[in-house]
């Protein structure tokens, strides 16, 4: 009878319980592996939550730039906006009827004064100038004979040949014929005029800015309250004339031979000097404003008649305002003018103010800052106190423009904040 033994050749301990064992063990370490996953994906989660969380709070604060207010200084800087106009500006009409021959000069030609600008054919006046020196000999003809008659009628009336009433009326017949005589010499001096009207002169020196008929165009005699049309135009742009409407509330400080200099849009950091010419010394009943020359060299042509500018006038400051800040910083609220500031945590502090003397680029504050605040540029209307909102730094550009270093207030916001002001 045979007896089964245990198999000598296997290991010792991987009997049936070595197996159970090594399977618990198996088990276990797939549980830690589906706990560790879990917890991982759980965690993720966790994480990507809050991290929306973070980003919608951090979209729902308003983005603003901000600036500081600046102490006023002695000057101030008025800044208005300018007309540009030549110093000489007129168009140039025909002075008789015809047609355009030639013309010389165009658009952008310099121009002498008496410089032949065009030709004017006039086949009617030519006619009418030869039907009018005819009618002159026969005035002179005329003439003639009633003077001779009544040089001789007048002797035989010394030696009692005629009667006085006879020679009378050869003397009166030949003071007629006098005066028909000179209403041709007239007549043939003023059609003489009008054919010299053929040629079109240029009546200052300048540059052409337009030409409004070619050869053939029927030209009619006329002028600018008239119907015809104008030929040139021509202006003198080595010296312009630069109009400015100052508000009533700096009248009186912009005279006669102050100085004040230009800028223009394109290029805000050159400036052009000029000298206050003359003003109306009155102040327009409409608009409130007075009427202000300033004359400004042009010899090198940078700057162009028609153009817009900004003209710059030093004033002194007559309102001690302790700061000023840019117009675009202020709330015109039904309770009073307000400017929106941020605190230390990053919300909204609207901050009731007075205001002072409008400088055009920038408005002086009375009173309600201490110069300390972070008042915000461009304030949304409906901005509220404890709003939260995020500081962002503009570039230097426009950071420079934003606290008025250059240009100026857009024009509506002019106008508000001058009424604000008044």
């Amino acid at each position: 009878m045979e007896v089964n033994r245990p198999d000598e050749s296997a290991p010792h301990g991987e009997g049936p319980r070595g197996s159970s064992k090594r399977a618990r063990w198996i088990a276990a370490g797939a549980a830690i592996v589906v706990l560790a996953l879990a917890a991982q994906g759980i965690w993720s989660r966790h994480d990507a939550h809050a991290a929306l969380e973070r980003d919608a709070q951090h979209a729902a604060q308003l983005s603003v730039e901000v600036v500081k207010p600046q102490k006023s200084a002695a000057a101030l800087d008025l800044v208005l906006p300018g007309n540009v106009q030549a110093f000489l500006d007129t168009p140039i009409y025909a002075r008789t009827n015809g047609y355009l021959k030639k013309w010389y000069v165009d658009i952008g030609a310099h121009v002498k004064a008496g410089q032949l600008l065009a030709d004017i054919d006039t086949p009617e006046v030519d006619d009418q100038l030869k039907a009018a020196s005819a009618d002159l000999e026969n005035a002179q003809a005329n003439y003639a004979l009633a003077r001779s008659t009544a040089d001789r009628w007048t002797e035989m009336l010394r030696s009692n040949s005629v009667s006085k009433q006879e020679t009378d009326e050869k003397v009166g017949d030949m003071l007629a014929k006098k005066g028909t005589l000179d209403a041709a010499r007239f007549n043939v001096a003023r059609l003489g005029k009008m054919q010299s009207f053929q040629k079109v002169y240029a009546p200052f020196d300048g540059i052409v800015t337009a030409r409004n008929v070619d050869v053939g165009a029927l030209i009619d005699a006329g002028s600018s309250g008239g119907p015809a049309k104008e030929l040139f135009h021509v202006a003198q742009a080595d010296r312009l004339r630069v109009y400015v409407n100052v508000p009533q509330a700096y009248a009186q400080e912009v005279k006669a031979q102050q100085t004040a200099y230009l800028t223009l849009t394109e290029t805000p950091s050159k400036h052009y000097p000029g000298t206050v010419a003359r003003t109306a010394g009155a102040v327009d009943a409409q608009q409130r404003t007075m009427l202000v020359e300033v004359d400004v060299d042009n010899r090198n042509g940078d700057l162009l008649p028609g153009a817009y500018a900004q003209v710059h006038f030093a004033l002194k400051s007559q309102v001690a305002a302790p700061f000023t800040l840019p117009g675009n910083a202020f709330l015109f609220r039904p309770d009073g003018v307000k400017v929106a500031t941020v605190d230390a945590q990053q919300r909204v502090k609207l901050v009731k103010v007075a205001l002072g003397t409008d400088y055009g680029t920038r408005v002086a504050v009375a009173s309600g800052l201490t110069g300390d605040e972070q008042v915000i540029l461009n304030p949304q209307d409906s901005i509220v106190d404890g709003a939260a909102v995020r500081v962002v730094h503009p570039k230097a550009g426009k950071a420079a423009a934003a606290s008025g270093a250059s240009g100026g207030l857009p024009s509506a916001q002019n106008e508000q904040t001058s009424k604000a002001s008044e």
